[in-house]
């Protein structure tokens, strides 16, 4: 019989700056432990100093490394580094896991629970401060960036996600790389005079380039059915991972996408047409879910996804109106886009989760966002009322034309329908006389094609 392995167990560990309040150094961390969570880790505890920065070996003081120390099993002194027998950054690199939580825990220092294996840190900490707290406690050190890049490993589906999370995961392991002390003499052969570690970063150079040739022919191939669609109704859900955006897609559109109540749950870009259909069709996509401080190597790398928003003649900002925090949230999902150059997009912001909320927060909410929709998405009410708010908005982009489908080019009757609402048909000499009503663009476009000799 198999033997369950245990939980692995961690401490989260914070640096309450100068100017920052308890109530969101509580926010922090509780959104830190719903991210170590989402990992399958167990939050042991949590450990916090007020000071003035994040700089110093060890991120903490002395006291408080101590203190550290003592619930990790470790020394508490930091000393010389020496390497370990294998190295684990090697490891990391050529099983392409930054995380094992498969390993069991060291279970003789304690009769009850094991001792966390895992200090993560609130913060971006730098490759030597992480060597030096590993170095003092005796546990396996992650920060902020590292938990996140090791999620969006786990749940990338999609070729495109899956190679954009390994580009972002090779460029967090790069620097952090560590000489083995049985693997530092010279190599003999191709590259000889090389160490292990020289090997280890050219692979993971060759594989960068090669990544991003990959991503730039899948990119080159999302710009071309971006383009397709430039003349369509486009609608986009942006906001903070775990806002609702899935649960929303879900009830607009009647697909069958990913809803988990979990951070990060979806990654790859999902297209789909507003159900009941429209005439001219809207397409909806849900896009992948924004949190605070997200790595910038991830920003980078998921940009073709975020162009989905760029390209939207409208975004909806989900917030999940339940989270006391839900207005530092939706100002991190406006400055991403910021960041990508959305921010002029046309916009309409979602109260989610109104279900969650009681009538006095309600109340509040709309007093303070008065232009906002409050809704549930789980009212098929208030996502049909939703649905015509979409299409209202739209209505208004739209102009009326007539078009002339000769007989000769009846081929076309299809494009027509899918492109504009056809309000009228007729039959004279030359061909059927449709009066229609669509996107100038799309009307525009069809004129060209029935002028065509």
């Amino acid at each position: 019989m198999e033997t369950k392995q245990p939980t692995p167990r961690a401490i989260l560990v914070g640096v309450q700056m100068d100017g920052v309040d308890d109530t969101a150094q509580d926010a922090s961390f509780k959104e830190l432990g719903r991210l170590v969570e989402t990992l399958g880790y167990e939050v042991a505890g949590t450990l916090v100093q007020k000071r003035g920065g994040i700089g110093g070996l060890t991120v903490l003081g002395s006291g408080k490394l101590a203190e550290l120390a003592a619930l990790t099993g470790g020394t508490g002194v930091v000393g010389g580094w020496t390497a370990p027998k294998t190295s684990k950054a090697r490891a990391r690199f050529d099983s392409a896991d930054i995380v094992t939580p498969d390993e069991p825990a060291d279970t003789s220092k304690s009769v009850d629970l094991p001792r966390p294996e895992f200090v993560i840190v609130d913060h971006e900490i730098s490759p030597s401060q992480s060597r030096n707290l590993e170095n003092a406690t005796g546990a396996k050190v992650l920060d902020r960036t590292g938990v996140i890049v090791e999620i969006f490993h786990r749940h990338a589906r999609s070729r495109e996600a899956k190679l954009q999370v390994e580009m972002a995961r090779l460029k967090y392991v790069a620097p952090r790389l560590r000489e083995s002390a049985t693997g530092g003499g010279r190599q003999r052969g191709v590259g000889a005079g090389e160490t292990s570690l020289d090997l280890d970063r050219r692979n993971i150079r060759d594989r960068l380039a090669e990544l991003k040739d990959q991503l730039e022919q899948i990119q080159r191939d999302n710009d071309q059915r971006r383009s397709a669609r430039n003349d369509q109704l486009r609608v986009a859900l942006v906001g903070y991972t775990n806002a609702g955006k899935s649960s929303l897609m879900r009830a607009l559109t009647g697909s069958e996408v990913l809803v988990a109540d979990q951070l990060f749950a979806t990654l790859d870009t999902t297209v789909r047409t507003l159900k009941p259909e429209t005439k001219p069709r809207i397409l909806v996509s849900d896009t992948v879910g924004f949190i605070k401080q997200l790595p910038h190597d991830l920003v980078a790398s998921f940009r073709s996804t975020l162009d989905e928003a760029l390209e939207a003649s409208l975004l909806l900002f989900v917030v999940d109106a339940s989270d006391p925090t839900y207005e530092a949230q939706l100002e991190v999902s406006r400055t991403v886009l910021r960041e990508i150059g959305a921010d002029s997009v046309p916009s309409l912001l979602l109260l989610n989760k109104s279900d969650q909320v009681d009538a006095a927060d309600r109340a509040a909410l709309m007093a303070k966002h008065p232009d906002a929709i409050l809704l549930s998405s789980k009212s098929p009410a208030d996502v049909a009322a939703l649905r015509e708010t979409i299409i209202a908005f739209f209505e208004t982009k739209m102009e009326d034309a007539e078009l002339v489908l000769p007989y000769a080019k009846q081929g076309l009757l299809g494009e027509i329908y899918e492109n504009t609402r056809v309000l009228n048909e007729d039959y004279d000499a030359v061909g059927r006389v449709l009066k229609v009503r669509g996107l100038p663009g799309a009307i525009a476009r069809l004129q060209r094609a029935l002028a065509v000799q």
